[in-house]
């Protein structure tokens, strides 16, 4: 189940694109004589009804004011703004830099109650130690060229927002492909603190860490793209260029079903603190 980075957002884009192409017909309007009323060319209002250039809200304020429609423009209006966030790129995102988008998530995590997290790159934000996620926010920085690397306070900054772990009102089920232990993003003392970390964690009473073997036989789903589903509300997808945030629920149900599926081929418990003590011994 591989999901195009901007799939999601393309498609909420055309069916804001889509209702205001039908307002215009309703209103038996060309595509000329609506933009002669909107006071622009004939050619953007083609653009907006093909998806091709996003409305503002004094686009679509016009538009419904033509239509004889303005009681449907706050509600396009909403629908456009959350079609234009579910795409959004890592350098806007980073822009203030990395701490702050790490600031910017506290709010949102204590608001979630249940945490599905799949990776096959990394161990999660919710788990990292303070050493692994300076070294993997560095490598950020770095691929990045951010003007200000800002790493070191970033990671100080994951770690607070990732003790919610130890809050009531939680829970988390995460889940890690076996390479994930293996791979050797920071120092050998790093990687030990964080494996050390990983047993630890996966003792606490909210939290479920299943790691799904490299010698599982005949997966029924091959490893897919970091994913988190935030109750079952929001999915966010992490992409090389940018951030994808699912908010359509038919896509919703298709990232749980997936990660029931790898779910269910996850080690527990003693095997795999088993796993995860092999990696130690790897160092």
């Amino acid at each position: 189940m591989s999901v195009s980075p901007s799939a999601s957002a393309q498609a909420a884009r055309e069916a804001v694109a889509g209702r205001l192409r039908d307002l215009r017909k309703e209103a038996g309007l060309t595509i000329v004589e609506l933009a002669r009323q909107c006071r622009w060319h004939y050619s953007k209002t083609s653009r907006i009804e093909n998806a091709l250039t996003g409305p503002t809200a004094k686009d679509i304020h016009r538009w419904c004011e033509a239509t004889n429609s303005v009681d449907q423009a706050q509600g396009l209006i909403v629908q456009s703004l959350n079609a234009e966030s579910i795409y959004r790129e890592w350098r806007n995102q980073v822009r203030n830099g990395l701490k702050q988008l790490q600031d910017s998530l506290a709010h949102f995590y204590r608001e979630t109650e249940l945490f599905r997290v799949y990776s096959s790159t990394l161990v999660p934000g919710l788990l990292q130690t303070e050493g692994y996620a300076a070294a993997v926010l560095r490598t950020a920085a770095r691929f990045r060229e951010l003007p200000v690397d800002d790493s070191a306070e970033a990671a100080q900054a994951r770690v607070e927002r990732s003790r919610i772990i130890h809050e009531r009102g939680h829970r988390f089920m995460i889940l890690v492909e076996e390479s994930v232990l293996h791979y050797q993003m920071a120092d050998a003392d790093a990687m030990a603190a964080q494996l050390g970390f990983l047993l630890t964690a996966s003792a606490l009473p909210a939290v479920s860490l299943g790691v799904i073997p490299k010698s599982t036989r005949e997966r029924t789903l091959w490893p897919e793209e970091t994913f988190s589903v935030y109750d079952d509300k929001l999915v966010s997808v992490e992409l090389v260029s940018a951030e994808v945030n699912v908010t359509q629920p038919s896509e919703i149900v298709l990232y749980v079903k997936a990660f029931e599926q790898l779910r269910g081929m996850a080690v527990y418990g003693a095997e795999a603190r088993a796993l995860i003590l092999k990696a130690v011994e790897a160092l």
